[in-house]
């Protein structure tokens, strides 16, 4: 091992991939107080440029291919992708040449981890899921390490090399100040106030209800903080503006997306959270003991958002709204049982709670630290 050892991370494109990875480093970099150096191979996407390159940590690219469960020209398209991505990985871990990767799964995931095993650099996989992701059941057979975040996932890997550490939570989601954000967004600490958080990319199906809904929840002095993502930003402004609506003035506040320290503030001064069913985003919230109520996303690879929605519901943590029952009428209506009931609020977010891991990043940390120290 070199004097200062190097890491490898790898994921996908969402903040259900990159804030693990980042909460993951943050551990490593404690680990190794003599310093420790990082690169991140993934694919090209301007999320993770923005994640990744706020935390500090240097990249490269790789073509990454997907496989789309319907028929599809992309498939053939992405098919040829998947060898080139794979010689890329190869080329780029030759000349970092890491002394352990840290992968979170997804298609970008595949070519790194395939090129760390011919290079029989040693690797740990994450599964954030109830249900395992493909990438990760897959390439289960090429790592030495597999941690896991629900009981449930167990089933999808070999028990001797599989452990249960829950979902990475960023250190900075627990230092959240709702007097800060009500000061930074001009809302009110004595008004009941609504986060809708569609995940870091924001959620259409969401963004369309919430729209539905707003003037009723402005109507009775509910506020509204929403997270649009970047791509529905302007015509949500645009809508929301089109209806008479003055953003900034009638305690509704869209915004494309809340860094890190804006959404530890947000989350705490929220009453209740609208919130898709990613692993990262419940484990904020079980983080927070947010009283939220799921919508999982319709048609995901494995249905893993709906079964984490399901997981979380069966304890008591969480109400879930299907996609086809986000009507106006009965999301008014869960969100005003919600804000009137504060003992339900109360134990569903201690329920949730459980679903809080406090030294996730740290076991895995622990995990690549011993792989470090092995090899």
């Amino acid at each position: 091992m070199a004097d200062i050892p190097r890491v490898v991370l790898t994921g996908g494109v969402s903040g259900g991939h990159m804030f693990p990875l980042i909460a993951v480093a943050q551990s490593l970099r404690k680990l190794f107080p003599g310093g420790i150096e990082f690169l991140f191979i993934g694919s090209r996407g301007n999320f993770e440029s923005d994640e990744i390159a706020a935390a500090g940590i240097p990249m490269k690219r790789v073509l990454t291919g997907k496989w789309r469960r319907y028929f599809s020209l992309l498939n053939i398209v992405d098919f040829f992708k998947v060898p080139v991505g794979f010689f890329q990985a190869l080329w780029h871990l030759f000349f970092f040449m890491p002394d352990a990767v840290f992968a979170k799964g997804g298609a970008a995931s595949v070519p790194v981890v395939l090129a760390a095993w011919l290079y029989r650099i040693p690797v740990l996989i994450h599964d954030s899921d109830a249900v395992a992701g493909r990438a990760n059941r897959f390439l289960s057979h090429f790592v030495q390490r597999i941690a896991i975040a629900y009981p449930s996932a167990h089933q999808f890997f070999p028990a001797e090399k599989t452990a249960l550490t829950g979902n990475p939570v960023r250190q900075e989601i627990l230092l959240g100040d709702g007097v800060r954000a009500a000061t930074r967004f001009k809302l009110s600490l004595e008004k009941p106030t609504v986060f809708v958080f569609g995940g870091s990319l924001g959620a259409q199906v969401l963004n369309m209800a919430v729209l539905r809904v707003l003037p009723r929840l402005l109507e009775k002095n509910i506020q509204v903080l929403h997270q649009t993502g970047s791509q529905n930003h302007e015509a949500i402004v645009a809508a929301v503006a089109a209806s008479g609506l003055k953003i900034g003035e009638s305690g509704y506040v869209p915004q494309a997306f809340f860094k890190v320290d804006e959404l530890a503030d947000v989350i705490a001064l929220a009453t209740v959270v609208l919130s898709r069913a990613g692993a990262s985003s419940i484990a904020e919230l079980a983080a927070t003991r947010k009283a939220a109520i799921l919508v999982p996303l319709e048609g995901a690879a494995n249905d893993e958002q709906r079964m984490n929605a399901y997981d979380v519901a069966a304890l008591g943590g969480a109400l879930v709204l299907e996609e086809a029952n986000l009507g106006e009428h009965i999301l008014f209506e869960k969100i005003e049982e919600l804000l009137g009931n504060a003992e339900l609020r109360k134990a569903m977010g201690e329920k949730l709670q459980s679903f809080f891991h406090p030294d996730a990043a740290d076991a895995i940390a622990s995990g690549v630290y011993d792989l470090i120290q092995n090899k």
